[in-house]
């Protein structure tokens, strides 16, 4: 057998992000009674096997009610479908619904998960080796991996206390442009950050999209936590508040639906202008990136979100009602448990502070060391629980610091995990 030198291999092979993750689901693995604080993943007791097949026989329903014959449905179901997907006007009354987006069906194209939208807008956007993207820091190791793979170059742009500062990023994209590069957009999470957990206030969304627009850059939102408020405060996405074009929208139904559908959505209603005038939307001309990526997504995938939002009448929001409140009580829990377990007075002096998100799956909590790898194991070994070293999500920092998630567990195992951290904490402090 022929030997290949791992040094031949692309760069994204080695990515000390992604063997990160990778080892964070190998220590879950060998600890399998450890509470783990780090799965972002959302609860399993909202779904059932026979969810699938309602689902599917729902949209079936609402094919064959539009006129569509049984040999229609079949071709639909059963056969390669359009590249863009076949759930656009679903989607486009959802955005509608519950955003208040309104953009045409044909701005809608309906992807394998949301990292797929990630791969097709990173594509199309950045042209030469000049182009680079923007991104929070901390960013989702999703974006700035497939970033890698495509051989795009990723510049930080620090958060703050209260999310991006748009004259920080005014002032990255301007130091972008003086080194001889293109700024080509800014990826963000405004509601409710993965990892973070900050959400954006609407003045600071009002001002980052004039500061967009003043340094000529793409916003792309990625808004799978929007739902999840703590409260039913509005909070204008990005999109719904763009009078200038300037926003891709990242949708997923992993969290609000299930993940094992891997149907995600990219909004891109932007005009595109070709040498001789023609105008065709930015979504339709992206269509031939995702033809070479996964051809079209699953349409058996499909029928199973579109039989969610027939059943739904349309809006995500509605449908997740029981969802909403079950994550508000989890992220409730959480923050009561960092106030019992790590109380005051003391907790200063003793180097220990969280942020409080106002949504969201995820708190972060600063400690008085390194919170790295070696640490994680330990923690799994001797103290039971498992998190997420926030390292991972920088770009050069975060090292005394972790990510605590409280999506996937019920109430009193989040209470009993935080009462195991404390125990790290005391021990390490």
């Amino acid at each position: 057998m022929t030997d290949l030198s791992r040094a031949d291999l692309h760069v994204s092979v080695s990515d000390p992000v992604a063997t990160s993750m990778n080892f964070l689901n190998e220590v879950a693995g060998r600890y399998p009674d450890a509470i783990s604080l780090a799965a972002g993943r959302p609860y399993d007791g909202f779904y059932s096997a026979g969810d699938i097949a309602r689902y599917q026989q729902s949209y079936v329903d609402h094919l064959r009610a539009g006129g569509l014959d049984e040999a229609g449905v079949r071709r639909l179901l059963l056969q390669y479908g359009r590249t863009n997907g076949q759930l656009g006007e679903l989607i486009a009354r959802m955005l509608e619904i519950d955003e208040g987006i309104v953009v045409p069906p044909e701005a809608v194209m309906v992807t394998s998960g949301c990292q797929e939208a990630m791969v097709v807008a990173l594509r199309a956007l950045c042209a030469g080796p000049d182009d680079v993207v923007l991104v929070t820091d901390p960013c989702y190791v999703g974006l700035t991996g497939a970033a890698r793979i495509l051989g795009v170059e990723v510049v930080p742009v620090p958060e703050g206390p209260g999310g991006l500062d748009p004259r920080t990023v005014a002032g990255v994209a301007q130091r972008v442009r003086a080194a001889g590069k293109r700024p080509r957009a800014l990826y963000l999470v405004p509601n409710f950050s993965n990892p973070s957990g900050v959400s954006l206030p609407v003045p600071t969304r009002r001002l980052l999209l004039d500061t967009a627009a003043e340094q000529d850059l793409l916003l792309l939102e990625d808004d799978p936590y929007g739902l999840f408020g703590l409260d039913d405060e509005p909070r204008p996405t990005l999109k719904s508040l763009d009078t200038d074009g300037r926003v891709l929208y990242l949708g997923s139904f992993a969290k609000s639906v299930f993940p094992g559908a891997r149907v995600g959505f990219l909004v891109a209603d932007q005009a595109v202008v070709d040498e001789q005038g023609r105008r065709t939307l930015l979504a339709e001309e992206m269509s031939a990136v995702k033809s070479m990526l996964t051809v079209n997504t699953s349409p058996i995938a499909q029928a199973v979100i579109g039989g969610v939002l027939v059943e739904a009448g349309g809006s995500l929001r509605a449908a997740n009602r029981d969802k909403i409140a079950f994550y508000r009580n989890n992220l409730r829990t959480l923050l009561a448990a960092l106030e019992e377990h790590f109380p005051l007075p003391g907790r200063a002096e003793r180097g220990v502070r969280w942020n409080v998100p106002s949504g969201g799956f995820f708190a972060v909590v600063d400690v008085p060391f390194r919170a790295d790898e070696k640490l994680l194991e330990l923690s799994a070994e001797q103290f039971g629980v498992l998190w997420t070293p926030m390292s991972f999500f920088y770009a050069d920092g975060g090292q005394e610091a972790l990510r605590l998630s409280c999506s996937y567990l019920e109430a009193a195992e989040i209470a009993e995990g935080v009462r195991r951290l404390s125990r790290l904490v005391a021990e390490h402090a």
